[in-house]
């Protein structure tokens, strides 16, 4: 896919493996450096990733009428700024729960303005028929940085605290934009109709656009369920396998670093299986797939059995996801005008930012009424009826782009 390719995959990869090394790092300091509690912790990530959407919603026009090479390289030194602000605080001794919060924020949406920009500079960059290889290439390279990343940053912060992982975190951002940079070639303006200003109405043109195409409104209150249900139950899980069922954190880690390595097989599984079996056949069985597994982890039992079941479990979901996500961000690019695609990016992005922190929330207190296995039980449940939503008619992949 040539050169251009190549970099824009290096600056993907980079951020991606600074981002898992640093993975848990802001919980960290917030219990160990400013001694806060579960209420504050359990905020501090629901709150980045709902106030981080509402901030980005302006951000999908903004970025849709931008050369997008120059918004992804602002975006990655924003996120690098925002995070080494964190160190040079803690060392100056100002260090405060609110920086924290706000970086946490500043961080979620400027991922989703990269995430936006990069979809559509990719659309532009690749053409149509590698789209698919270019996106299972990035789907694989974000479960092995899964796999590799969060036990290499548990060393580190143990050997010299999670200020070290915050930092790698930072600079992997700015190796992400010299990666950038260092694509070249020229990136034509895109030319805006109509108003030559941001109108209110451009806010919802990414929505518009997702629920005027029949197949991809399905996929997307799908897409936003499911995601929903698995990420919900992830902190009450912690709880249940950490507290009552007794496991040691590297016995939890272990449960879900090893089944990432089901994400990168389902991610190279992804383009031979579309040229078989066909692309809407693969994207209905794995997104059906994916919803059949954590139900299971209502059934986690202490010992060796229990980590077993766990290790089984998220391996088959994460191998259907990687399957499933590929094969879902080409096909939405393909459907999508080449005009709105930032938008529907950016829309979509919100939209799974804003469900999984509401879900979190509804979750956390379903589990304070119940129990952490009970509320578990009821997310694996629900997301079994989650496949119904998916398009059904055969023609489905076939239809129309989306010109709103």
């Amino acid at each position: 896919m040539g050169r251009r390719f190549r970099w824009l995959w290096t600056a993907y990869a980079v951020s991606s493996y600074g981002t898992s090394l640093g993975f848990g790092a802001f919980p960290l300091i917030a219990v160990l450096v400013l001694h806060s509690g579960p209420a504050q912790v359990s905020a501090l990530s629901a709150a980045a990733l709902a106030v981080g959407a509402v901030v980005a919603v302006p951000l999908g026009p903004w970025v849709e009428f931008r050369r997008k090479r120059p918004v992804m390289v602002a975006m990655d030194l924003t996120r690098f700024a925002a995070l080494m602000s964190i160190p040079a605080a803690f060392v100056l001794g100002w260090l405060s729960y609110a920086q924290l919060l706000v970086v946490s924020i500043v961080v979620a949406a400027a991922k989703i303005a990269f995430n936006s920009a990069s979809g559509a500079y990719l659309k532009g960059l690749v053409p149509p028929e590698h789209l698919l290889a270019a996106n299972g290439r990035f789907e694989s390279t974000t479960w092995s940085a899964t796999v590799v990343g969060p036990p290499l940053g548990g060393a580190a912060i143990g050997m010299f605290g999670p200020m070290a992982t915050v930092m790698a975190d930072a600079v992997s951002y700015l190796l992400s934009a010299l990666s950038l940079r260092a694509i070249g070639g020229s990136e034509p303006r895109p030319t805006r109709t109509g108003a030559p200003r941001l109108r209110a109405g451009d806010l919802l043109e990414g929505w518009r656009g997702i629920l005027a195409h029949r197949a991809l409104r399905r996929l997307f209150f799908n897409t936003m369920l499911v995601n929903g249900l698995i990420m919900a139950p992830e902190p009450l899980l912690a709880v249940l396998l950490l507290g009552s069922l007794g496991f040691e954190p590297w016995q939890y880690g272990l449960a879900f670093a090893l089944p990432c390595v089901g994400g990168l097989i389902g991610a190279r599984l992804a383009r031979p299986l579309v040229a078989r079996f066909g692309q809407r056949k693969v994207m209905l069985t794995a997104g059906a797939l994916r919803a059949c597994w954590p139900v299971g982890l209502a059934f986690v039992q202490p010992g060796v059995q229990g980590i077993v079941l766990v290790i089984a479990v998220q391996f088959g979901l994460v191998t259907c996801l990687g399957v499933f996500n590929p094969v879902l961000a080409t096909y939405r690019l393909d459907q999508t005008d080449p005009n709105r695609v930032a938008r529907t990016l950016s829309a979509w992005s919100i939209s799974a930012s804003a469900s999984i922190a509401a879900m979190t929330a509804v979750w956390g207190l379903l589990a304070a009424v119940t129990s952490p296995r009970t509320a578990i039980a009821v997310a694996g449940v629900l997301l079994l009826a989650t496949p119904l939503l998916l398009p059904r008619h055969e023609n489905a992949p076939q239809d129309a782009r989306v010109t709103v």
